[in-house]
């Protein structure tokens, strides 16, 4: 009698209850499926980072005493599909039980549920065991509402896991929310932590997967790859951000500056989003140390935001939504993207950092990814679909459940308002008031229209007044409205010519 057990890429959890116990009856299963590889173009790190991690995690069950059969991507035996391969192992084993963890993107659980429920041993999924919240809390909170609200969200999970919380059940501070506190742009001090985290050699994997045919995007770095292998190495990453970065992370947290591609953020979201951590452990570690007098509350509260508020709110988007959510297109947007986000060679400053910095590095922090190259593909309209699998492809901690509603609700708008209050979009002025990416840039920031003029100028108000018909009731709009039509007919007629040139030559910005 054996059982066995499916662990994903993203599942690897040293601390499931699974693996409380060994039992010789039972065997875990890892498979490096070439369906995982290739179901959008993935970063060539993030290609080498769940393939090494999924390594490492099969040796220290191995280490403990479970039984396990790994399957890389260029053995013999490997059928290239998931429902194959599960097949094939069914049968070797002659399996009694086949059990898996819950999935947390759309088309893998849909996919194991639908092969389970031909086979005629007894299957079953279990949880992950990784979230505050399940599946469906978010949706059964908003359910009936037209709008979604994170802030109500958030503060129900503050109260329900009494985290930074005064004694009589208020907010520490007297406040939810302390995000107008962390809007500072970087300037050249404090000075960035050090980068501490261990440097891997995976050329020998990275031959693997070249051997295999496995197509990819970006720089590998294989022979240094930064990223956590396990829990030990996220953990010691986690002490490192709480004690060095933290105490800056609030003031900072929306900086950018093309020297520093980090400054103080963390990048632990690819050992949360493959489960090496877990968001309880995270979210202690920071209120801890803020309750030590070790960093301040602004900047406590505005990083247990994006862990206990945002990463589960959209998940609960995410599975409330789909599987329509993906097809999310409000404004009719499909223009492709240019050739630039594949080699990111264009004459826009900002542009040519923050998608350079993600071929380079498979990351970008949030605000690169929204109010730059998010914010640009909205003003010029580009298929937020397109968006949507690049920006899955890019980054090491993109899995759909997390990405998705982010691409299409938060930065693109395609959901029409269902989880932002309005489009995340600016001009040249935010940038420049964010960070440095304007310095030596071929284009004027502050000239609206001409050959020479911030493309984000013209193509701002350009957006706005195409949209007029859908956003020009947006009460949060309304000045922005006062201002387009404040302007001249000879103003606005420029900036459409402007828009419209630029619209046409995309490719050669």
């Amino acid at each position: 009698m054996t059982e066995l057990r499916l662990i994903l890429g993203d599942q690897l959890n040293p601390k499931h209850s699974w693996f409380a116990r060994q039992r010789d009856d039972v065997v875990y299963l890892l498979l490096e499926l070439r369906q995982e590889t290739g179901y959008v173009l993935h970063h060539a790190q993030k290609l080498l980072a769940v393939l090494a991690a999924m390594r490492d995690f099969a040796r220290w069950l191995k280490a403990e005493g479970h039984r396990v059969r790994y399957v890389t991507i260029d053995h013999p035996s490997n059928r290239g599909a998931l429902e194959d391969n599960l097949d094939a192992l069914l049968q070797h084993y002659q399996a009694s039980a086949f059990l898996w963890q819950l999935p947390d993107e759309w088309r893998l659980d849909q996919q194991l549920h639908a092969w389970a429920a031909r086979q005629t041993i007894p299957c079953q999924a279990v949880d992950s065991e990784h979230f505050y919240t399940h599946r469906h809390e978010a949706g059964q909170l908003f359910a009936g509402k037209a709008q979604w609200r994170m802030e109500i969200f958030y503060r129900q999970m503050r109260k329900q896991y009494s985290v930074l919380l005064d004694d009589g059940g208020k907010p520490a501070g007297g406040k939810w929310n302390f995000d107008q506190d962390n809007r500072k742009a970087w300037r050249g001090a404090p000075p960035p932590p050090p980068d501490t985290r261990p440097s891997h050699d995976h050329r020998q994997l990275w031959q693997t997967l070249q051997d295999a045919g496995i197509s990819s995007f970006g720089q590998p770095c294989a022979e240094a790859l930064r990223w956590p292998l396990n829990r030990a190495e996220a953990l010691h990453q986690l002490h490192d951000f709480i004690r060095q970065a933290l105490p800056h992370f609030g003031d900072y947290q929306d900086a950018m500056h093309t020297d520093e591609p980090r400054l103080f953020h963390s990048l632990l979201s690819f050992a949360l989003n493959t489960k090496m951590l877990s968001p309880r452990e995270v979210v202690t570690a920071a209120e801890q140390a803020w309750l030590a007098g070790a960093a301040p509350l602004a900047a406590v509260e505005g990083f247990i935001r994006q862990i206990l508020g945002w990463r589960e709110y959209v998940r609960g988007v995410y599975w409330a939504r789909m599987p329509d959510y993906a097809h999310s297109n409000v404004f009719q947007h499909h223009r492709p993207l240019p050739g630039w986000f594949w080699h990111g060679h264009t004459g826009m400053r900002c542009l040519a950092h923050a998608v350079g910095q993600s071929l380079r590095d498979a990351y970008a922090h949030h605000i690169q990814r929204l109010m730059v190259i998010g914010n640009f593909s909205l003003l010029a309209g580009l298929s937020p679909q397109a968006l949507h699998e690049w920006y899955l492809g890019v980054y090491i901690d993109a899995f759909e459940w997390v990405e998705l509603p982010n691409t299409l609700g938060m930065s693109q708008f395609a959901d029409g308002g269902l989880l932002a209050s309005k489009p995340y979009v600016s001009g040249h002025a935010y940038l420049h008031r964010m960070s440095n990416y304007c310095g030596g840039c071929r284009y004027r920031r502050e000239a609206r229209h001409g050959e020479d003029a911030c493309p984000f100028n013209a193509l701002y108000w350009d957006f706005f007044r195409r949209q007029r018909a859908r956003l020009g009731d947006n009460p949060r709009l309304g000045l922005i409205y006062k201002q387009l039509d404040q302007m001249s007919n000879t103003e606005l007629t420029a900036l459409r010519n402007s828009a419209e040139r630029i619209l046409q030559g995309l490719e050669t910005l």
